[in-house]
């Protein structure tokens, strides 16, 4: 597959990077429209629907809004890198597509050329480093407004980045191990007769949930958490400059959708076998429908999460990144690593290899989840009663003792108000006294 690149006249490459360019500008204009259609239809509003036909020119409507809009930059910005920050972020984001297929060899205007910008031998690493920059971009915007809320917003998204990527980068040696090459045609080529997706299905559901956590999406969008930091790491920017973070954040969120289209979901390959019947499924240029099929439907959990679960607490959101994901990216990781090396020595079939495989992620969930249910049993069993409130006393929690358990519920303290001298009244102020009862 790869020595189908390196092949193209100048011309041809140009147009190649014009459409993707394109192609991801309207994408980003389409997947706001969707996203406001979505979440209104599930609560119940209309959502947008009165610049152009269905509303589609509210996106266009609203980047024109943007555009115009006063620029302002605050004083105690670094104005250098509060200028280059969002250029940081926005051109990662439109690189990472260059090394996605989007279908087989076709006929360009009179020329055979793969429906892929370019390839490489380590084409998934590539994606990787690349959109690992954009997160400087993050971390120097906030650090460069001069405001404590935007500082806190790009120090949550680089704990984020680091802590899902690991786990994300775990998920995708499996994909390697079986595709034996890390190059995305390759990939997809591995994947003509069963999905990724489905043989390995842990990778899959561990990559999806690092793909939300990495593109700072709901419920995982602690960076921009608008109830606790007011905007994140873009709250002092405005006008073009936060539309290259928007725009960003959208671009992103299609890369990691197209990246599981390709590692997971075959790909460009049509969906459910239908090859078999229909011989020209994966032919031409009826691919691009199976792929943009494929990521629309990764792009619309993006919208379903947003619209029906609530933000995350941090430090609930690190503990599943550190303490669940990349314990059992390593544990699946080993198993897979030893399954395929039984493989290759002639051990095993297909269907016994499936077999193995379901009954290693049964055992690994019952690892997982069974101390959970025996801890939280015994904490509450372990919280003392609460005492009875005194008459005219209001109940504060009290500091935790040094071996209390986190997160359990403690004995109450009822702390009586001062009392208020009155005319002719000998009394003092008591301050307040604390009342604990056994």
């Amino acid at each position: 597959m790869l020595d189908e690149f390196g092949h193209d006249p100048w011309w041809v490459i140009g147009l190649k990077v014009i459409l993707v360019f394109a192609v991801l500008v309207l994408l980003t204009l389409f997947n706001i429209w969707w996203e406001r259609r979505v979440v209104a239809r599930m609560q119940h509003r209309i959502g947008p629907n009165v610049h152009g036909p269905f509303g589609l020119l509210q996106s266009l409507a609203d980047g024109v809004k943007l555009a115009l809009k006063e620029d302002i930059i605050p004083k105690a910005a670094d104005k250098v890198v509060y200028l280059i920050a969002p250029v940081i972020v926005v051109v990662p984001a439109f690189v990472t597509f260059s090394v996605i297929p989007f279908g087989p060899v076709v006929n360009f205007f009179g020329h055979r050329t793969p429906l892929q910008l370019t390839d490489m031998p380590v084409a998934v690493l590539f994606v990787m480093a690349i959109a690992s920059i954009g997160i400087y971009g993050i971390v120097l915007g906030g650090w460069a407004s001069g405001s404590t809320y935007s500082l806190l917003g790009g120090l949550r998204s680089s704990a984020q980045m680091i802590s899902y990527e690991v786990a994300m980068g775990l998920s995708l040696v499996a994909v390697f191990l079986y595709a034996g090459s890390l190059s995305t045609s390759e990939i997809v080529a591995a994947q003509d007769d069963w999905w990724f997706g489905l043989t390995l299905a842990p990778s899959f559901v561990i990559y999806c949930i690092a793909m939300v956590g990495e593109t700072n999406r709901a419920p995982f969008d602690l960076p921009e958490a608008e109830g606790e930091l007011v905007g994140g790491f873009h709250t002092e920017y405005s006008s073009l400059k936060f539309a290259l973070f928007f725009l960003a954040e959208y671009i992103n969120m299609a890369t990691v959708s197209a990246l599981a289209t390709t590692l997971f979901l075959g790909g460009w390959h049509v969906p459910f076998w239908i090859d078999h019947v229909w011989a020209g499924a994966n032919q031409d240029y009826w691919p691009l429908l199976w792929f943009f099929g494929k990521m629309f439907f990764f792009i619309f959990i993006f919208i379903w999460l947003r619209g029906s679960l609530p933000r995350l607490r941090y430090d609930q959101f690190m503990a599943l990144g550190w303490k669940v994901l990349i314990p059992v990216s390593l544990v699946w990781l080993l198993a897979v690593a030893t399954v395929k090396a039984i493989q290759l020595d002639g051990g095993l079939d297909r269907p016994t290899l499936l077999i193995v495989l379901g009954v290693l992620v049964a055992a690994l969930l019952v690892v997982t989840f069974w101390p959970t249910t025996g801890q939280k049993a015994t904490d509450e069993a372990d919280v003392p009663a609460s005492p009875r409130p005194r008459p005219g006393a209001f109940p504060t929690p009290s500091l935790p003792a040094g071996g209390a358990v986190r997160g359990a519920a403690q004995p109450l303290v009822f702390r009586t108000g001062p009392t208020i001298e009155t005319a002719g009244s000998t009394s003092e102020m008591t301050g307040s006294v604390v009342h604990e009862e056994a």
